[in-house]
């Protein structure tokens, strides 16, 4: 091993322990079209294993944000990784795209072994929620950077569908109905809002919550949409997919809309998470502007006809009529 690396901040041992202790993880993840396992320079995939005619890649690259700063604060890192997972994941989705594989760079102060495989853990469950292989990754050891203890991590996904089957917001139009899809709390967006806010009003994480306490309940993963849209995408006409994240509903829900057309969603079609309220509440945030940051309770927005609505809501067992599409430009809250 070498010394003065090794005086400089950086355990090139601690590394390859590292990359032991998430082998196992890794192997978990292993889909029909993954050849290649951790170790290689590169993660090979065989796109012919899942038979394509007329194949189009999408792909995707998110991070968690500062939700992190709440994992370092509670020292709990192994659902961390499914949020970077599904930041990617439910993008590609909203494609239309079938998940087929996922590579992942980690940023750390110092290498800490047993860190590192809770991180990789939740990253390998998110990819075996999504049915996606993890085919590579890079941990890279930056001592002076980041804290000790402390960390960053990023992921990139790529999906694929038949170039026909690809979910196009130019079938979107005025009179077809917009269906929610729960979200299971922040997600991994707003939390720099968030974090002010238990700043600004002296909020203990470990206060109780509910059935839990509010870290954990912030802390709660992303909600990962893959077998939801997997399942109605054989079996009705999908216009348009809002994956809702930064930005709340202005900035993410036209996105799926063809331009010229707009939404009409009606806030009474489902119930605010509490959360959401305690932070609203807690901050003296207006509703209005509640909006224009988070999900709200609802992660993901399906556009489709009419005659299709209630064969996705019963196909998508927790989904609801959340509004529909109009002619007007731009969102309506009612």
């Amino acid at each position: 091993m070498s010394k003065l690396y090794q005086e400089s901040g950086v355990s090139l041992e601690k590394g390859y322990k590292s990359v032991e202790r998430i082998k196992k993880h890794v192997d978990r993840t292993k889909n029909k079209g993954m050849m290649s396992m951790i170790g290689s320079f590169g993660g090979a995939f065989d796109l012919s294993a899942y038979g394509f005619k007329n194949p189009v890649l999408v792909s995707g690259t998110d991070g968690v944000g500062t939700k992190l700063k709440l994992a370092f604060e509670m020292d709990k890192h192994d659902t961390i990784g499914i949020d970077v997972v599904a930041m990617c994941v439910n993008d590609v989705l909203a494609q239309g795209a079938i998940p087929l594989f996922f590579l992942d760079y980690l940023a750390v102060g110092q290498n800490n072994p047993a860190q590192i495989e809770q991180i990789v853990k939740g990253v390998s469950d998110g990819c075996v929620q999504a049915d996606m292989a993890l085919v590579g990754g890079e941990t890279a050891e930056m001592p002076g950077f980041y804290k000790v203890g402390e960390y960053d991590i990023a992921g990139f996904c790529v999906g694929a569908q038949e170039k026909e089957l690809l979910v196009n917001s130019e079938n979107t139009q005025s009179g077809q109905v917009v269906i929610g899809v729960p979200s299971s709390g922040f997600h991994s967006n707003g939390f720099s809002l968030v974090r002010k806010v238990i700043s600004d009003n002296n909020i203990d994480l470990s206060e109780k919550f509910e059935d839990t306490t509010v870290g954990e309940k912030l802390l709660t993963p992303t909600r990962i949409y893959a077998k939801e849209i997997l399942s109605i995408l054989d079996k009705v006409k999908v216009a348009g997919i809002a994956h809702i994240t930064g930005g709340g509903f202005y900035e993410n829900l036209p996105r799926c809309l063809k331009s010229g057309l707009g939404m009409s969603i009606r806030k009474d079609s489902y119930e605010v998470p509490s959360i959401f309220k305690y932070i609203q509440e807690k901050g003296q945030i207006d509703e209005d502007e509640m909006y224009q940051v988070f999900n709200m309770g609802v992660g993901l927005a399906i556009v489709v006809n009419e005659e299709d609505a209630q064969k996705v809501m019963d196909l998508i067992e927790d989904s609801f009529i959340l509004g529909e599409v109009t002619d007007k430009e731009g969102i309506e809250i009612i």
